[in-house]
């Protein structure tokens, strides 16, 4: 109704004023998938300011919820086999709707990523162009842009090709705001206080499983002559899972706080963290940073493997926490958070303060 009649808005707030608001039982609610629009339209409109009594903005299911999905089965199916749907769906419901738990997960990603016809193979163009309409375009240039990592907004603007500037911006917050995107500030370690400087990464799995793969093939998969055998036999597909599941993990930083035995109330600030080089200083990035009001920093490294985790993850940990510029009054806490087993030479050398299987997290039903 908003897209199609420009006085839509302004008959919306007329028609509240003059009869809604009479009726104390009438409850108005507005949803929908084009969040930026609500944003721009509604929720920051001066004509509906005092008009709002709540927002919500629902995000993707928490992996304990995801875990119902397979149903009874859930026990006898591996973490490493539920991480693989997760990798591609996320905690989305409508996607996990699909999911066929009587079948291994190579064969329903094959149902619901490369046959034709399939939902997810048409699900990215569809919700672009209804949320997106006639910009859609420059909104998936900005997706291929960050599809193999984090970028600051002027790296975004080189890969593109544009001089940075405002509208770019409200692209990027418009996506952010649709929950396909997330920008992670840095922040000043001595105070825990936000710094001007960002990263935007891609937040949702499908998105990136689309630009990557999907995408690719999508005119052999319409024409049914793509043959899927595995995710191990897709182009780089190492590299991307590891990404998907550190998404995964940062989704569900409540339930790595739980494991780490962080009081939410305790935490100063979190977030991916990163570092940039200067003549004083050397460049880090760390995968996840607590910092608590008890001046402990939680260094957490998210690392995904095929095999056991290696002896050498302790020195690449090092070198990360050795760029810090912490402050003295802080004490570091190195943390590794994994899904499928480490080297036993990684446990006996006691350098982590706490070694956490994220599987548990797929192993709730």
């Amino acid at each position: 109704m908003g897209s199609e009649d420009p006085n839509f808005l302004g008959k919306l707030k007329n028609v509240w004023d003059q009869y809604f608001k009479k009726n104390p039982k009438l409850i108005l609610i507005l949803c929908g998938s084009a969040s930026a629009w609500i944003e721009e339209n509604i929720l920051s409109n001066t004509g509906f300011v005092g008009r709002i009594s709540y927002t919500l903005s629902l995000d993707e299911l928490p992996l304990p919820d995801c875990m119902r999905f397979w149903g009874a089965n859930s026990p006898n199916i591996s973490a490493m086999e539920k991480l693989k749907i997760l990798a591609i769906t996320g905690g989305i419901p409508r996607y996990l709707e699909e999911l066929d738990p009587s079948i291994d997960p190579e064969n329903n990603i094959k149902n619901l990523c490369f046959t034709k016809g399939a939902l997810l193979v048409n699900e990215f163009d569809h919700m672009f162009n209804n949320i997106f309409m006639r910009n859609s375009e420059i909104y998936k240039n900005i997706l291929n842009a960050l599809q193999n990592g984090d970028k600051d907004f002027t790296q975004i603007c080189t890969y593109l090709k544009i001089a940075p500037s405002g509208r770019t911006l409200d692209y990027l917050t418009e996506l952010e705001l649709s929950g396909f995107i997330k920008r992670n500030y840095t922040w000043n370690l001595k105070n825990g206080k936000d710094s001007k400087l960002s990263k935007y990464h891609i937040s949702d799995n499908y998105i990136r499983f689309y630009l990557k793969y999907i995408a690719q093939y999508k005119t052999q998969i319409n024409r049914n002559n793509f043959e899927f055998t595995s995710l191990a036999t897709l182009p780089g597909w190492d590299t991307i899972i590891a990404l998907q599941f550190e998404n995964l993990v940062l989704n569900n930083k409540e339930f790595l706080w739980q494991l780490l035995d962080i009081n939410p109330i305790d935490i100063l600030t979190e977030n991916p963290f990163f570092q940039r080089k200067t003549m004083r200083q050397a460049g880090c990035q760390i995968d996840y940073l607590i910092q608590t009001k008890f001046g402990s920093l939680y260094v957490c490294e998210i690392k995904f493997s095929k095999h056991k985790i290696p002896y050498s993850i302790i020195e690449e940990v090092q070198q990360r926490i050795a760029a810090l510029q912490q402050p003295k009054h802080l004490s570091c806490h190195p943390v590794l958070v994994h899904v499928n087993g480490v080297e036993e030479s990684v446990i006996e050398c006691r350098y982590f303060a706490k070694i956490i299987d994220f599987s548990a997290a797929f192993n709730i039903g």
